[in-house]
């Protein structure tokens, strides 16, 4: 029995790009965001002790709770039918991320932006693999 094979400019198709750059966007973040997530649950003292002085309480509990709300807001954007509430939640926490270096003077564009960063990474992967938020915030009406 001959197998037929789709041509290969099905596969590379104008309309499928914004899905898979959004998915690698996507996949990118949940992956940092994951680490980061984990080295908070796993290993607080560690993130304490090599992590940059932030001011905030170096109790293990309390690296455990960020830990936590950073994973769960990570799996709620990582799934699709939640991935607009992760992305709220999750712009949020870098919100807060944001404030607290610059309440403690990091420097601007290596620490202080990162969250910036990462959210227009976070919003610009939901954009691009959800056709929904892209007719919700089209960037040309």
């Amino acid at each position: 029995m001959a197998t037929t094979y789709p041509p290969a400019s099905a596969a590379l198709s104008p309309r499928a790009f914004p899905t898979w750059a959004g998915r690698i966007l996507t996949g990118l973040v949940v992956l940092f965001l994951g680490m980061d997530a984990a080295g908070k649950l796993i290993a607080p003292a560690t993130m304490i002790a090599y992590g940059p002085a932030l001011g905030l309480p170096a109790d293990p509990g309390f690296y455990r709770l960020l830990g936590s709300i950073l994973a769960i807001a990570t799996l709620l954007y990582a799934w699709q039918r939640t991935a607009f509430l992760g992305a709220i939640l999750l712009t949020g926490y870098l919100g807060g991320a944001v404030a607290t270096h610059l309440r403690v003077g990091s420097p601007l564009f290596g620490y202080t932006l990162f969250g910036v960063y990462l959210g227009i990474m976070l919003w610009g992967g939901l954009w691009l693999r959800d056709s929904r938020i892209r007719a919700l915030l089209p960037l040309i009406r």
